[in-house]
């Protein structure tokens, strides 16, 4: 004992996995504390992140990213790439080699039939998968043998790094999830909860909206590896209260999204008994306007659908007044800090990838005034809301139950009564709110209400994918399970087009240009998305807990299998 407590302090100073000098387990349990609760463990059914990042722990892709941004094999021999001819000269395919004798946790092989089937799984015409974009552009998805996976692109691809990339886009076993095709794919409730995977745990125990119980992969491809027994990711609460289990009474040994002001950060951390971990992507804070009419007078399947445009909303006037009344630097100093930038985008970064579009940083209020003088809404009666044919300004603006998202929520409705606008506030738990339930009327993906507030990011530094989402076919609706990516309903055959331009080029300069026109249509040209804060991902952990490395491309989940006490 005392030799491995030497052994593994050394590690600490020096950065080094502790795994190899560990036993598998030998360290016990890690708790988890997220104040979103996990609602689903299966990624392609939930764009909410505390589901992706639990279900990351379990589920794996063939490659991931680190923190830096860069490509890393994690069921696969290497990177397929032009120069080892893992991609086609033509760039039509990619071709991944899985690592041998790679096994699920229930101890069966892991085959390329498993990747065939879980791009079937996911591209079905009767199903919702919430990842459709990394499969944008894949004509096929072939086994050329029991551990080859040919992917086929319908045309040149210059980034072929989607499918099968990134925590959002892990392989499911087919055995396991071959009747969940399509429709049924929701009512798989056993597979979904409690998948078989790859990674270093398994579930064991499954409360939705509550606790996922995990334990340590009997079958993980590193023997020493994970250093933790059994791990608990504890749901619920808010983001204060996950950062002080952590930071102040020591009850758990790490809290994602601890987004909380930063004089509480300070408070918290004077304890000494863990540290807040920041690290910049592309993670932005934003408003989305519906621009479909959510009416609960509507019936059932026709709310929030393209069916109904939204009466106000559908007018860019009043998008582009509502985000010209919003002062984006005291949203920083309120909710932020230093971990905050105002921004207009939403790609704000790597450089090169965003675009040179600062107009919304400055709040204008008069302007944002004559725009809705123009748009003919006036306050005709002096009550201080505008009106326009006989109906009254007025919009729903919900989010998740949040410290900062209740104090933005609270600025913003000074700034839009001051515009003439009445506002009515909605907080939602957010484990339904990112839940992804088809049959909750409170989930983002529904969107029944105005305007809807929270972050989102492109998982790479390349943001095609991301970029992606805001195609015409990926909104979400009865048909698809409510599932999709396109939250607002934007629909533009212009902004389609130019994104089927983008997976085409391949010269980087060209790419970035396009990358920068198609943020600009979603933002200042139509103001669909009305981008806030450029935030910096923020979570807390022990001073306990060794190995993490935050990181804002990836799951912040991507290397727990290096995690370990420190003793």
């Amino acid at each position: 004992m005392k030799l491995r407590t030497a052994l593994m302090g050394a590690v600490a100073v020096l950065g080094l996995a502790p795994a190899a000098f560990a036993e598998r387990g030998a360290d016990g349990e890690v708790k988890l504390t997220f104040p979103q609760a996990v609602s689903i463990m299966n990624p392609y059914l939930s764009g909410g992140t505390k589901d992706i990042y639990a279900s990351s722990m379990v589920l794996e892709p063939l490659a991931g990213l680190d923190p830096e941004g860069v490509l890393i094999p994690k069921l696969v021999t290497e990177i397929p790439t032009l120069e080892n001819g893992g991609v086609s000269e033509d760039r039509t395919s990619i071709t991944w080699k899985l690592l041998p004798d790679l096994k699920w946790s229930d101890g069966t092989p892991v085959t390329a039939e498993d990747a065939v089937f879980t791009w079937q799984y996911c591209t079905h015409p009767e199903g919702g998968c919430s990842q459709a974009t990394k499969f944008e552009g894949v004509a096929s998805v072939e086994a050329l043998d029991a551990s080859t996976i040919k992917v086929t692109f319908d045309g040149p691809k210059a980034n072929p790094y989607t499918a099968f990339v990134s925590a959002l886009s892990p392989v499911l076993q087919k055995s396991q999830f071959e009747s969940c095709l399509g429709a049924a794919a929701p009512t798989c409730t056993d597979a979904n909860n409690m998948p078989i995977g790859t990674g270093p745990f398994m579930v064991t125990g499954f409360a939705v909206n509550d606790t996922v119980s995990l334990a340590a992969n009997p079958n993980y491809r590193d023997p020493a590896k994970p250093a933790f027994a059994t791990a608990v990711i504890k749901g619920g609460g808010d983001a204060e209260g996950s950062a002080r289990a952590v930071m102040e009474t020591g009850e758990f040994d790490y809290a994602w999204n601890t987004q909380i002001p930063p004089d509480s950060q300070a408070a918290m951390a004077a304890a000494g008994k863990g540290q807040f971990v920041v690290a910049f992507g592309t993670l932005v804070e934003r408003l989305e306007t519906n621009t479909t009419d959510p009416d609960p007078a509507l019936p059932e399947g026709e709310r929030s659908t393209a069916k109904h445009p939204h009466p106000i909303l559908s007018d860019i006037r009043v998008r582009t007044a509502l985000s010209k009344a919003i002062d984006r630097s005291i949203l920083v100093e309120v909710g932020y800090g230093a971990g905050g930038k105002p921004t207009c985008n939403v790609i704000p970064g790597p450089e090169g990838w965003a675009s040179d579009n600062d107009g919304c940083i400055a709040q204008d209020m008069e302007g944002a005034k004559a725009l809705l003088d123009e748009a003919g809404w006036i306050d005709t009666n002096g009550d201080g809301v505008r009106d326009k044919d006989g109906k009254k300004l007025k919009l729903l603006y919900q989010t998740t139950v949040n410290p900062i998202r209740q104090d933005f929520q609270a600025l913003i409705k000074d700034w839009w009564t001051e515009l003439g606008v009445e506002v009515e506030l909605k907080a939602i738990d957010p484990g339904v709110f990112f839940g992804g339930d088809p049959g909750s009327p409170d989930t983002f993906q529904k969107f029944y209400a105005d305007i809807e507030m929270y972050a989102n990011n492109s998982e790479s530094p390349d943001p095609e994918s991301y970029l992606g989402q805001y195609q015409c076919k990926n909104a979400p609706t009865p048909e698809t399970q409510w599932q999709g990516e396109n939250i607002n309903r934007f629909c533009n055959p212009e902004y389609d087009a130019l994104y089927a331009t983008l997976a085409t080029t391949t010269d980087i300069a060209e790419r970035q240009a396009i990358a920068k026109k198609l943020n600009d249509m979603v933002t200042k040209d139509s103001m669909i998305v009305i981008p806030l804060v450029h935030r910096g991902t923020l979570s807390a952990h022990s001073l306990a807990l060794g190995g993490v490395q935050i990181n804002a491309w990836d799951t912040e989940m991507w290397n727990v299998a290096d995690w370990f006490r420190v003793k």
